[in-house]
């Protein structure tokens, strides 16, 4: 954003979306890392090559090759540099060579990352993407590369460190200009960049101290951060907002949520979360990732807090409240057209964490509880990403334990298989079913008048042959529905509730069903 300089008639930059460059996701490619000095740029890391000298979103390609079982390893250590995100499991209390022994024991595993934090944190490494080099780091990276190659150890700046510019046309140049453009690239950039950085700086901190008296520094970002963004909060402030976690709106396996107010009058959601162990150094990693989570189907995380054994979270208030307490009460009664809606809202959310988002997020409790609605009706999912605060073994897909609600819950998580994103796209099979029906159809009671979900798919796959949609759809709406609608959801539904999991559809794919029939 560049503001008007009322005294000097220029323009100035007062705020920028990014701070700190190696936040955007893929600036230097798979395999290259970005660094601050001497300059900004981008790296390739020993042993490994641009793969385009153009672009340097194309990352960074190794010039050995990766013969897990038949050749023999070694790790090459670049200090102060993390490759985040992507991480094969997370390894608390353990040695540099405990840690070391579990990525050559994985052939998964191309590099590790140790932080000597109080106690060793190791994290195996299976793609290396989002790399940044920074003295604030508190870690290495070591690469695993075969006894064979040879490779100099230290970073350079050598031709790959740079990117090769080609020019459109003929130009003729003589050697005092050449000589002059040498000069410019070399001093003149780095020095307009450190200016715009200052600039941005002093705004900043003029914008905040106006706002609060004093600038907040985060101690996490080092940087002072706008108070409408992604932010850490104290547990003060968040007890003050609260009124001391005085209102509860609800609770769930995660945690309890308040209702809260900033000082700047925004209604938050504060959720209070349960059994999540982790250091502050890795949920404030964990949480930055969903902050950056932006949809108009997702609730929005606007920030967190870490302090001693508190771990909480802060999202904006939906007014409506959860999708249960309208679908499944007298309160009020959904039209087909507000269920129709809610289900594609929902979808398009699903679809944007499975196959849009910076990485691969599950949300695993997919349900009515967890799909809140604006003051018009619309969906937006929360909960969403807390799958990444609880503890993790193995690989990033097999967690520790069930996560979920029974009965919204797919058959792969009692067979104990790897989890991927058809867990989500079962727990939404479930909810299309009880916005058709609008009534529980998930329940393990014993009750006589709840209908078992095997039973109801069976009846709903009867409806589809005979072409017979009322008969599923709620009644409470006497016939008002659209029927070509009704048979699309039912049908994604039965689909979305395959056994196999290879016989359900993406949640791309389900999005792209509904929206043939929206209107």
């Amino acid at each position: 954003m560049h503001s008007l300089d009322a005294s000097s008639g220029r323009w100035v930059v007062t705020w920028q979306a990014i701070l700190q460059m190696h936040y955007v996701h893929g600036l230097c490619g798979k395999k290259g890392f970005f660094e601050y000095s001497p300059r900004l740029r981008c790296s390739c890391p020993p042993g490994f090559e641009m793969v385009n000298p153009n672009v340097w979103s194309k990352g960074c390609r190794p010039t050995f090759s990766y013969n897990c079982g038949q050749d023999r390893y070694s790790f090459i250590q670049i200090p102060q540099t993390d490759f985040y995100d992507f991480d094969l499991g997370v390894n608390d209390s353990i040695s540099f060579e405990e840690c070391r022994n579990i990525c050559l024991g994985m052939c998964s595993c191309i590099a590790f990352s140790y932080r000597l934090t109080g106690t060793g944190v190791c994290y195996p490494k299976g793609l290396l993407f989002n790399g940044y080099k920074s003295p604030a780091f508190p870690g290495s990276v070591y690469l695993e590369v075969p006894l064979t190659a040879d490779i100099q150890i230290q970073v350079s700046e050598s031709p790959q460190s740079a990117l090769t510019c080609s020019h459109v046309g003929p130009k003729t140049r003589h050697e005092p200009s050449d000589h002059m453009d040498r000069w410019l690239y070399f001093y003149l950039c780095p020095g307009l960049l450190g200016a715009l950085e200052l600039i941005l700086i002093l705004t900043t901190w003029w914008f905040l101290s106006r706002k609060n008296g004093n600038v907040q520094d985060s101690t996490q970002g080092g940087y002072a951060v706008l108070r409408n963004q992604f932010r850490r909060f104290t547990y003060q402030e968040l007890q003050q907002a609260t009124g001391r976690f005085r209102e509860e709106v609800g609770r769930g396996g995660s945690g309890i949520v308040y209702r809260g107010l900033l000082k700047d009058k925004r209604v938050i959601a504060v959720k209070n979360l349960m059994d999540v162990t982790k250091h502050e150094e890795e949920f404030w990693a964990d949480t930055n990732v969903i902050g950056r989570i932006n949809h108009m189907n997702l609730v929005r995380t606007w920030g967190f807090c870490s302090q001693g054994k508190h771990r909480l979270l802060v999202y904006e208030f939906v007014e409506n409240e959860s999708l249960d307490r309208h679908l499944f009460s007298a309160e009020r009664l959904l039209t087909w057209s507000e269920r129709f809606h809610i289900a594609l809202g929902s979808a398009r959310a699903l679809a944007y964490l499975h196959h849009e988002c910076l990485e691969w997020v599950l949300h695993c409790d997919v349900k009515p509880e967890n799909i809140l609605l604006t003051r018009d009706f619309e969906a937006k999912i929360a909960d969403f990403g807390l799958a990444k605060l609880y503890k993790r073994d193995g690989s990033s897909f097999n967690f520790s334990h069930m996560r979920g609600t029974a009965g919204y819950m797919a058959p792969e998580w009692a067979m104990n298989l790897p989890i991927n994103a058809k867990v989500d796209v079962y727990s939404f099979g479930v909810v299309l079913l009880e916005l058709v029906a609008g009534r529980r159809i998930s329940s393990c009671t014993k009750d006589d008048k709840v209908i078992k979900l095997k039973q109801f798919v069976r009846g709903v796959k009867e409806a589809l042959v005979t072409g017979d949609a009322a008969s599923i759809v709620d009644a409470k709406l006497h016939r008002q529905f659209h029927t070509d609608q009704a048979i699309i959801m039912m049908t994604a539904a039965v689909s979305c509730l395959a056994e196999e999991r290879s016989k359900r559809p993406t949640m791309n794919e389900v999005v792209k069903s509904l929206l043939h029939c929206e209107g």
